[in-house]
């Protein structure tokens, strides 16, 4: 099991790294309103080694056969791979490479309040999220975000995948 969760888990910490940061890597300087749907998509394809490597202990190592739990716990050891590899790139771009990331997601989006609620209501809903953006706007707290969002979605993929995949 070790050696399928090093493996599968360098592949997912790699291409999680690569992928996150492909479009920053490119130059691409991605607006907000596609830059969430690239960083899910990139969490998403980094994890597809966990059903790969849950197939591949069921098939390779353990003679075709995974357990529900085992399969869960093989998922979310490599799901930890590919949360490292997207933290790790997110906090290198929030505090070398774009630090200023922040205060632009705030303008950004109290500017987006802007186009549909009020005058008052905005003033409210960008105090509120002033105040969040400086408790919680620091790069290791977005890394940690960032790792959390893709452990939950690996649990997912591995629960998908351990349901697909046992076999006793």
């Amino acid at each position: 099991m070790k050696n399928t969760v090093i493996k599968f888990g360098l592949y997912a910490l790699i291409s999680g790294f690569v992928l996150f940061g492909l479009p920053f890597l490119l130059g691409m300087g991605v607006d907000f309103d596609y830059g969430e749907l690239i960083g899910y998509t990139s969490m998403i394809l980094s994890l597809l080694f966990v059903y790969f490597g849950i197939k591949h202990y069921r098939d390779k190592v353990n003679n075709g056969k995974v357990s529900l739990g085992k399969a869960i716990g093989i998922g979310m050891l490599i799901a930890l791979f590919s949360a490292l590899g997207v933290a790790v790139f997110d906090y290198i771009y929030t505090s070398y490479i774009n630090p200023e990331f922040a205060n632009e997601y705030l303008e950004y989006s109290i500017k987006k309040m802007g186009e549909t609620l009020s005058a008052d209501e905005v003033k409210v809903k960008a105090a509120e999220l002033t105040k969040q953006m400086k408790d919680y706007g620091s790069p290791s707290f977005m890394a940690f975000m960032m790792f959390a969002s893709v452990m939950i979605l690996g649990f997912i993929i591995s629960l998908i995948s351990g349901l697909i995949l046992q076999r006793k």
